[in-house]
C-alpha cells in the first residue's frame, strides 16, 4: 500500500469559493468552447486565481511548477495535470479574455457573487487614489438639490497616492 500526500493550504477554501460562485462555468460560457482541449478556459482562470493567491510571482513558462506537490485534481478537477498549464495555453486564454472584454467578464463574475452572497449594493467604493477633480459642476437652474444628490457621485476630500 502506498500513500501519496498532497498539499492544498488555503487554496482549498479559495477553490471552494470559486466553485460556489461558478466562476469557472461563467468564464467557459463567456469564452465559448473553441475546440476540445485538455483544460478549459475556466479551469485556466481558476488556476491563475489560485496561483495569484498562492503568494507566488513567476513567469508564465514556469506557472505549472506552482501546482507541483499540490492536490491539483482536488483544486481544479479530475484528470487535470500540472503540465496542462503551459505558457501557450495560458497565453491563449489571456488573449481570449482580453478579446471578450475584461470589464464585462469582471462585472459578470461580481454580479454573480453579489447574487449568491446577497451582498448589499446601495453604496459602492471606488478606489480613486489617482484621480484628480477640479472645478465647478454645471447644474440646471430648475433641478433641485435632491435630484442632483441622487444622480452624482459624491466626491470627498482625500490624498492622492501620486503625491
Amino acid at each position: 500500500m502506498s500513500i501519496e500526500v498532497s498539499n492544498i493550504d488555503h487554496l482549498g477554501l479559495v477553490a471552494g469559493i470559486i466553485d460556489e460562485i461558478g466562476i469557472e462555468e461563467k468564464i467557459n460560457q463567456l469564452l465559448g468552447e473553441q475546440f476540445p482541449e485538455k483544460i478549459t478556459g475556466g479551469q485556466v482562470v481558476k488556476g491563475m486565481v489560485l496561483n495569484g493567491l498562492g503568494l507566488v510571482s513567476s513567469p508564465l513558462y514556469v506557472f505549472s511548477k506552482f501546482f507541483d506537490g499540490k492536490a491539483i485534481e482536488h483544486l481544479i478537477g479530475t484528470g487535470i495535470k500540472t503540465e496542462y498549464f503551459n505558457d501557450d495555453k495560458l497565453g491563449r486564454v489571456l488573449d481570449q479574455l482580453y478579446n471578450r472584454g475584461l470589464n464585462e467578464i469582471f462585472m459578470s463574475v461580481v454580479l454573480e457573487a453579489v447574487k449568491i452572497y446577497k451582498l448589499e449594493t446601495s453604496t459602492v467604493h471606488l478606489d480613486s487614489t489617482s484621480f484628480h477633480v477640479h472645478g465647478d459642476y454645471h447644474r440646471d437652474e430648475d433641478e433641485s438639490t435632491e435630484d442632483i444628490e441622487q444622480k452624482t457621485i459624491k466626491i470627498t476630500y482625500g490624498y492622492s497616492s501620486d503625491n
